[in-house]
């Protein structure tokens, strides 16, 4: 079966880098055409898509945090990674890996999520 999982820390210091790493198991991020993605959601509100990173390695980011997001892969691992740098207190939320699908912004597969706080 397929499995996400994210791991990273649960608190970070403002101004400091927010790393997360998405393992994959039972699917391939290489597989053709496949998109694999970082989503927040914050406390009470809706999902916000953060970035993508195709099968070739290629990437999307949203606008407005774009400048300060960068998304990676480490395929020897069947692993994607986030940075988010510059973090503030409103990038408190609840961050999901998820992907497996032939279209962009659309999630086969989710992992259970990893709340970030912020610490101010």
């Amino acid at each position: 079966q397929v499995q996400l999982q994210e791991s990273g820390p649960g608190l970070v210091n403002v101004s400091q880098t927010l790393s997360l790493t998405c393992t994959v198991s039972g699917d391939s991020i290489e597989k053709d055409y496949t998109y694999w993605s970082w989503i927040r959601q914050p406390p009470g509100k809706g999902l916000e898509w953060i970035a993508y990173i195709k099968y070739d390695g290629s990437t999307n980011y949203s606008p407005s945090l774009k400048s300060r997001t960068s998304i990676s892969r480490d395929t020897s691992k069947n692993h994607f990674a986030l940075e988010l740098r510059a973090v503030t207190p409103e990038d408190t939320d609840m961050y999901y890996c998820g992907g497996g699908t032939t279209r962009a912004y659309e999630y086969n597969y989710w992992g259970e999520g990893t709340q970030v706080a912020v610490s101010s």
